[in-house]
């Protein structure tokens, strides 16, 4: 029986989820025994590399930023890879514009994760907003 690759629509679906899952619910343990691949590969210079060490941040998260809250703004998706352009609240400091980029295993399982993220401040030299 040969299985397909997952279409970059079912990827986004998954990506989507597993983000909310994390950050909205908090619950990171759960959502990455639903969406992880066998390893977990992290850019983020903020969380260690791995399963364990991405839980153990966003539980720490959770517990110092109760009502942290993330919307997704639009996504991209090509082959393996996911973009979320997502607003995040984070009650008692700074909202950010934040970009994550999410690479899919074969079997459509999150292996890997960039992001990169914008302080959202009061002024601008344009009236486009972030979003």
């Amino acid at each position: 029986m040969t299985l397909t690759a997952p279409t970059p629509e079912e990827n986004t679906a998954n990506a989507r989820a597993f983000y909310d899952m994390m950050f909205n619910q908090c619950r990171p343990r759960e959502a990455i025994a639903r969406y992880a691949g066998a390893e977990y590969i992290q850019h983020n210079p903020h969380v260690g590399d791995g399963k364990q060490a991405f839980i153990d941040y966003f539980d720490r998260m959770a517990a110092d930023y109760p009502g942290k809250s993330v919307t997704f703004k639009r996504t991209v998706a090509q082959d393996d890879l996911v973009v979320l352009h997502c607003h995040q609240v984070w009650p008692g400091s700074n909202d950010y514009a934040g970009i994550d980029i999410f690479r899919f295993d074969a079997a459509g399982k999150i292996v890997e994760h960039w992001d990169v993220l914008q302080v959202i401040t009061e002024g601008s030299a344009n009236d486009n907003g972030l979003f």
